[in-house]
């Protein structure tokens, strides 16, 4: 099953580590430098213990990330359904008898660190994906069967996730499944027709959400209803990030940061303190280092000769670009406020441990760009 490629077998350990693409390792470095420095600015300028888990989960996660990416294309692409049953396994565990906190049960406890398995899942969803359509005709992938499987992949970690609830997380899953079926060459007239469906039952939709989801989605379109209350977290993100200007009021001055007007500053809001003390400049600078790490996993996509990878690559780079979009649209007020981590940015070692995972496939790509995955 692992058996290589002629091409693969006559590469050196030396020859695999030349073929890395050490943009995408620079830029990956940055973002964890960048997001280090902001876990320090969490914590009051002290080394206490958001900085020091953050950067030993970094530390940890990157290394792991390298390791991986020696894996041969054939390894990911023969474990691809083997990884989404397990994550979905754990999906249930989580369920059934994972970790409460906040009104949600969506953690497992491992003991070295307390699982997310939904955000693996956004990883797991494009990998599976991309394994079942990388031998599909374009002309086939939509017909009714392959539709058909395809909705069970990608319906049944969404229901588990929405019954955690974390609704947010599950549109992020949902969204990565459906860029890859997009981009696998789905009829896009199914795409119009989900949406039309969707439209028409938004008003059965909304009565299955909680009532403070009702009143996040409220607070979206008028945040003074209740500026005390589901308002609190848009209004205040907003002062932040306008009031840290051109060039930002500087590292470790953030007054609503500092005197704890913002929550959450240290996960789904990192990016309105990083905005606050840096300003326009600093927030320009971080979205170039993400963009450069978006175009680099798209051209190693592009390179390869495996659809698997070509897919995979294309879908993950696609999917980073969604939860960026989310989350600083969400800072900003453009969004409703859905819980979504900035990858490898925010504080949570699930959301890193995937980030690196999918960076680590995108890597076995470029080093064995030239095999071919019958």
């Amino acid at each position: 099953m692992f058996q290589q490629s002629s091409y693969t077998e006559q590469l050196t350990f030396f020859q695999k580590l030349k073929s890395f693409d050490f943009i995408l390792i620079i830029c990956v470095l940055i973002l964890g430098l960048i997001s280090n420095l902001s876990m320090y600015s969490t914590d009051g300028g002290e080394f206490l213990y958001h900085t020091k888990s953050h950067l030993v989960r970094f530390l940890v996660f990157f290394t792991m990330m390298v390791f991986f990416s020696f894996f041969s294309l054939r390894f990911w692409h023969a474990t691809a359904y083997l990884f989404y049953v397990i994550v979905l396994g754990f999906l249930i565990w989580a369920s059934l008898y994972g970790i409460t906190a906040s009104g949600s049960q969506r953690w497992i406890n491992l003991y070295f660190i307390n699982l997310q398995p939904s955000e693996l899942m956004k990883i797991a969803i494009i990998v599976c994906f991309a394994r079942y359509f990388h031998r599909e005709q374009i002309t086939n992938v939509s017909s009714l069967k392959n539709i058909a499987l395809s909705l069970a992949i990608l319906i049944l970690p969404i229901v588990l996730v929405v019954s955690q609830p974390d609704l947010g997380t599950s549109i992020l899953i949902a969204a990565s499944g459906l860029i890859v079926l997009w981009l696998a060459g789905l009829n896009i007239r199914y795409f119009v027709y989900s949406a039309l469906i969707l439209l028409i039952s938004f008003p059965f939709v909304i009565s299955f959400l909680k009532p403070y989801q009702k009143l996040r989605i409220l607070s979206f379109f008028n945040p003074d209803r209740d500026p005390l209350g589901a308002g609190y977290q848009i209004i205040q993100s907003k002062i932040a990030v306008g009031s840290g200007g051109l060039t930002g009021k500087g590292f470790l001055q953030g007054t609503q940061s500092y005197l704890e007007f913002l929550p959450e500053k240290h996960t789904d809001f990192i990016f309105t303190l990083f905005s606050e003390e840096h300003g326009f400049i600093g927030s320009v600078f971080l979205l170039i280092v993400y963009a450069i790490l978006i175009y680099r996993i798209i051209k190693i996509g592009s390179i390869s000769r495996s659809y698997f990878g070509r897919l995979f690559c294309y879908g993950f780079g696609s999917a980073i670009f969604i939860y960026i979009a989310v989350n600083m649209s969400m800072v900003l007020g453009l969004l409703p406020i859905v819980g979504s981590p900035l990858p490898i940015m925010s504080y949570g070692g699930s959301s890193m441990l995937a980030t690196m995972i999918g960076i680590s496939i995108v890597m076995s790509t470029k080093i064995y760009h030239k095999q071919i995955i019958n």
